[in-house]
């Protein structure tokens, strides 16, 4: 991997530490798409926090690159991870409410790293968050519910914002039905469709894809 593509080793540690669901090699591969788009200067966006496993390697990446990282979520957990479900960590429900909130464990998780000063933190329904942003941004991740409405909304809601020459960077593509859900596989391909993007690399379920356009096309 070239140099300044690889998070420091605490920063591995870290994630590797850290709650959450990305796998190393997928880490990697977010990483060096946040290297480069930090090249821009722009804000790196993330859409799903959850514990902040992903979010280390953002704010590593804008660390370096001197810009920041910011993160989106509503902290009380997608549908996957609600009580019954697969995913479900009975260790990040607040026992005075009854309900998820990862917020505590994604703040301590920043703070065990050393990073809490290059991440701004925003909580909130992504679409309502996007619909207030102001700048523009040079990478948006999208990791977010997994609905066809969550997706949809946090595509349409965050490209907008995306610079030309900026990065987009879905996780949980899967083109198998077998293998999970299809939301996020419907918006990467809305992406290609849209002639504004071009893809730069897979790594299994991570999609990297360039903004080559300064306008998506109005699409059917």
């Amino acid at each position: 991997m070239p140099a300044g593509t690889e998070p420091t080793p605490e920063v591995l540690a870290a994630f590797e530490a850290a709650k959450g669901f990305m796998p190393l090699h997928e880490g990697l591969a977010l990483y060096a798409a946040a290297a480069d788009a930090g090249t821009l200067g722009l804000p790196l966006l993330e859409v799903g926090t959850y514990c902040g496993r992903s979010t280390l390697l953002l704010a590593d990446a804008a660390r370096a690159a001197g810009t920041v990282a910011v993160t989106v979520d509503h902290h009380r957990g997608s549908e996957e991870q609600q009580p019954g479900w697969e995913y479900h960590d009975p260790s990040v429900v607040d026992p005075e409410v009854g309900r998820m909130d990862t917020l505590p464990t994604f703040r301590r998780t920043l703070h065990r790293a050393g990073l809490e000063d290059h991440v701004i933190a925003v909580v909130g329904r992504s679409p309502q968050v996007a619909r207030v942003w102001g700048g523009r941004l040079g990478l948006v991740f999208i990791d977010g519910g997994h609905t066809d409405e969550h997706a949809r909304g946090d595509y349409e809601g965050w490209v907008p914002h995306l610079a030309e020459g900026g990065l987009l960077v879905i996780h949980d593509v899967f083109p198998d039905p077998a293998d999970g859900g299809r939301a996020p596989y419907r918006v990467y391909l809305r992406a290609l469709a849209s002639g504004a993007f071009t893809e730069l690399s897979v790594t299994d379920s991570l999609r990297v894809l360039r903004r080559t356009a300064p306008a998506i096309r109005p699409e059917s």
